[in-house]
């Protein structure tokens, strides 16, 4: 296995230590006498995001970031969802899933927010999940993360100049594998100090979180539901590895009575939740099953499931939406052990609940490519765009058929139409397109769409070794110019990158 490949176990619990918390060696100390404003001298809002999208270059390359676009539509529109309502105004965020059963989520620098399937799938329902990403967005608007991080500068630990100098080595050409060091330096130094969010950080972030959820339409109560849920799951793992959330963000008996109180203090008043968090839930459930033993597990939970809500009684106050989650998650399963046939009876028990999902459309598409229907796939992918034109993942769907059938020229005017759509927020139709030109010995074209795929990821220095490439290869003299200006801001960018960066490194 490559340090790449082992990232999972190694980078990403760096990664944690140096969000979820930043916990550990940036956090905010607990003796701090005031949440005041970050200094924005000592680390901007501009610096702070880059740090993140530095973590992010290689976050993005583990295989247990989960690059599923119907798991991340879901977590962003959440997200926006109670972002709206932070105080000061929407605050720039990207929430993405991790795969992996621990229960977990954190903030990073800049705004980055993790979600693991763990809590995805322990969530008993939306609002739960809506209030742990409510806690983490007030991590972020609050800026506890920044102080943390400046304060830490003042008193001269070494993890932040560490994550600079790491970050700086990733900014060379051919260097991006260098900060793979921010992970194991950072959980180092975290490791030799655990010092947590005060408590005065994580009850801010408590109420600010509450107001967003309130604000936004969810159930508050969630909020206090899920952190209950956490204490009891860290309280039930304890001494084996298990509660994870609660041990990077202490939940006290006092934090759970104010919450309480402030819920008697609302109004009565409904909420609605959506059925899509059912669907979530079950692909989340599926997805973290990466092994036989694993997906037989969850298998069996889905079963379980279903038969206590078949006993429960009438489809009523979402149970139908429930099941055919439950049935859905089944068929998920199925296509991961082969069995096409169990996966299609499953599937058409789950659109007998549930005619009108692009969850149980989707989920036929991918049925029809597991049995090398493509023809298939592709007119149904086609037809549920125009149902569902709001999902990145039927154009995706599109575009992969296009291509297994060699049909590179219809995927390339159709990828350029969806990169118009949606210039920055699916990276893979850039990925995507550069394939289809690389097939028909399109070099420049290729290089061009790979270097805007790797800007979207945040390499840059990949992507300028790409429009390099594109220049060298091109005899068009006005196209050479272009791929130079181009060259000539990024350079601009990474120099500026370094130059802020430099700063913090002693």
């Amino acid at each position: 296995m490559t340090a790449l490949q082992s990232m999972p176990k190694k980078c990403m619990a760096g990664l944690l230590v140096l969000t979820l918390g930043l916990q550990s060696t940036w956090a905010q100390p607990s003796s701090a006498p005031s949440l005041g404003p970050a200094s924005s001298s000592d680390l901007s809002p501009a610096l702070e995001r880059r740090l993140g999208e530095a973590i992010m270059v290689q976050g993005r390359r583990d295989p247990e970031y989960i690059k599923d676009p119907d798991i991340s539509q879901y977590l962003n529109a959440m997200g926006r969802r109670l972002a709206v309502h932070a105080p000061g105004g929407a605050p720039e965020i990207e929430v993405f899933g991790v795969r992996d059963p621990v229960i977990n989520a954190f903030a990073m620098p800049g705004g980055y927010i993790g979600m693991h399937t763990g809590l995805i799938v322990s969530s008993g329902a939306e609002a739960e999940l809506a209030g742990v990403l409510a806690h983490e967005i007030a991590h972020v608007t609050q800026r506890h993360i920044a102080r943390g991080l400046t304060q830490q500068q003042q008193s001269g630990h070494l993890a932040l100049a560490t994550l600079a100098a790491a970050i700086l080595a990733g900014l060379t050409p051919g260097g991006g594998q260098a900060a793979m060091g921010i992970a194991a330096f950072g959980q180092a130094a975290a490791i030799a100090q655990q010092l947590g969010f005060s408590r005065d950080a994580e009850q801010e972030a408590d109420r600010t979180g509450f107001e967003m959820l309130r604000k936004a339409g969810y159930d508050p109560n969630g909020m206090a539901v899920m952190f209950g849920r956490l204490m009891q799951s860290s309280s039930l793992n304890e001494g084996r590895g298990g509660g994870v959330y609660v041990s990077t963000h202490p939940l006290s008996i006092s934090r759970m009575t104010d919450m309480q109180n402030r819920i008697r203090q609302l109004p009565v008043a409904s909420y609605q939740a959506s059925d899509e968090f059912w669907f979530i839930r079950a692909k989340a459930r599926v997805s973290q099953s990466i092994d036989p033993r694993a997906l037989v597990q969850a298998t069996e939970q889905m079963q379980e499931e279903l038969r206590v809500s078949l006993k429960a009684g009438a489809a009523t106050g979402g149970s139908a939406a429930r099941q055919a989650a439950a049935w859905y998650g089944l068929s998920l399963a199925a296509v991961a052990r082969k069995d096409f046939k169990t996966a299609a009876s499953t599937l058409e028990q789950a659109q007998a609940l549930s005619a009108n999902s692009p969850y149980l459309d989707l989920q036929r598409i991918e049925l029809d490519l597991a049995r090398k229907q493509v023809a298939q796939a592709l007119a149904a992918a086609q037809a549920a765009q125009k149902r569902w034109p709001e999902r990145r993942a039927f154009a995706l769907k599109v575009a992969e058929c296009l291509q297994l059938l060699v049909r590179d020229k219809e995927a390339i005017a159709y990828l350029q139409e969806q990169i118009k759509r949606w210039p920055k927020l699916e990276p893979e139709f850039y990925k995507m397109l550069g394939n289809s030109h690389d097939r028909l010995k399109e070099p420049v074209a290729a290089r061009q769409a790979m270097a805007s795929y790797y800007e979207q990821l945040g390499a840059l220095s990949a992507s300028v070794a790409q429009l390099q490439q594109a220049r060298t290869l091109s005899q068009d003299f006005y196209l050479q110019s272009q791929l130079d200006v181009q060259i000539r801001a990024l350079t601009a960018k990474i120099a500026e990158d370094r130059r802020l960066l430099e700063r913090f490194k002693s």
